[in-house]
């Protein structure tokens, strides 16, 4: 269990100190993981930014993921999707509607700069949890396209069969918590209140001033 996602951030860290002093890029997929992040980020002297993600929602069930697409357009489709009645007319349309939304995000998040250039880099892409790991999925697969010199995931809490759909996508997995009872990342958070734009924009401009 953990206090917050600072206090998940914190271990988080400490699990990837092998990295401290390498400069990493420590990348969020966000919301709620805008703030760990950059806390990461910290703790280890690196950099920190966003790498934009969006799960392609269930019509009966919006919270649930059926897939997920990144800012090139890449498409993911869970292997469940069509039980959860997503074919392929309905993806499709989700699938505009999410990149709409990832482009409004880019917008928002970063306008006066484009994302830091992961080619080369140690790359650290985090998450406060994975349910059915979509975004963490396309988040990987666009980044690899990218050329980093190695890639890392890294979250505190994941389904233990998600953890592995995810595993032969990085280099390297560092997750705290992969308990048999998962059904939720929130409830191995006390507090796990949401992330706002607003939060996520101010935390972007301020880098990793104090």
């Amino acid at each position: 269990m953990f206090k917050d996602r600072l206090d998940a951030a914190h271990q988080l860290a400490q699990a990837l100190a092998p990295y401290r002093e390498r400069h990493p890029l420590v990348l969020a997929i966000p919301r709620g993981a805008v703030p760990m992040a950059r806390a990461i980020a910290r703790e280890l002297g690196g950099e920190f930014d966003v790498v934009l993600v969006r799960k392609l929602r269930s019509p009966y069930a919006s919270e649930v993921a059926v897939g997920s697409v990144d800012e090139s357009g890449w498409t993911y489709v869970a292997p469940h999707a069509a039980s959860f009645g997503a074919d392929q007319d309905y993806l499709a349309a989700e699938k505009h509607e999410q990149l709409l939304t990832i482009q409004s995000h880019r917008a928002q998040y970063t306008p006066i700069r484009p994302p830091i250039d992961p080619q080369g880099r140690i790359v650290i892409v985090v998450d406060d949890g994975l349910a059915t790991g979509a975004t963490m999925i396309a988040a990987l697969h666009g980044l690899r396209h990218q050329q980093p010199d190695r890639l890392i995931c890294a979250v505190p809490v994941a389904a233990p069969d998600s953890l592995e759909r995810v595993r032969p996508l990085a280099d390297e997995v560092v997750c705290l918590l992969a308990p048999e009872d998962f059904q939720a990342v929130g409830q191995f958070y006390r507090h796990f209140d949401q992330v706002e734009d607003d939060e996520v924009i101010a935390l972007l401009k301020a880098g990793l001033a104090v």
